[in-house]
């Protein structure tokens, strides 16, 4: 039986910016990247783009570890898929959503 992963490799540009934010002993990065592939629309092949969330952990003490995060790096991301859910405090709706969290990430050579 072939053993089943949650992970995730992806590679895109980075839309703006990470937002940085700092705790007690950890900190982390909200960025987004712009994905593409090669897509079909009326048999006329073109490029479709998607928006990705992303978040990374890091601890306090390593300095440089979101030194990458800024707009319009062209950047590999690695890691994991981690499911939220919560109650909207308005409506009293459940809510979820998917978020990839990154465990690695380093900057892709252009081709």
């Amino acid at each position: 039986m072939k053993k089943i992963e949650n992970s995730f490799a992806v590679t895109g540009r980075i839309c703006r910016d990470a937002e940085i934010h700092l705790f007690k002993i950890v900190k982390v990065a909200h960025f987004s990247i712009v994905v593409s592939r090669i897509g079909k629309i009326n048999e006329e092949k073109t490029f479709v783009s998607s928006v990705m969330k992303v978040e990374a952990w890091s601890k306090m003490e390593d300095r440089y570890a979101f030194w990458i995060l800024q707009k319009d790096v062209l950047i590999t991301v690695e890691g994991y898929f981690k499911p939220e859910e919560w109650t909207d405090s308005k409506s009293g709706e459940k809510r979820n959503r998917i978020v990839m969290v990154a465990t690695k990430f380093y900057p892709t050579p252009e081709k």
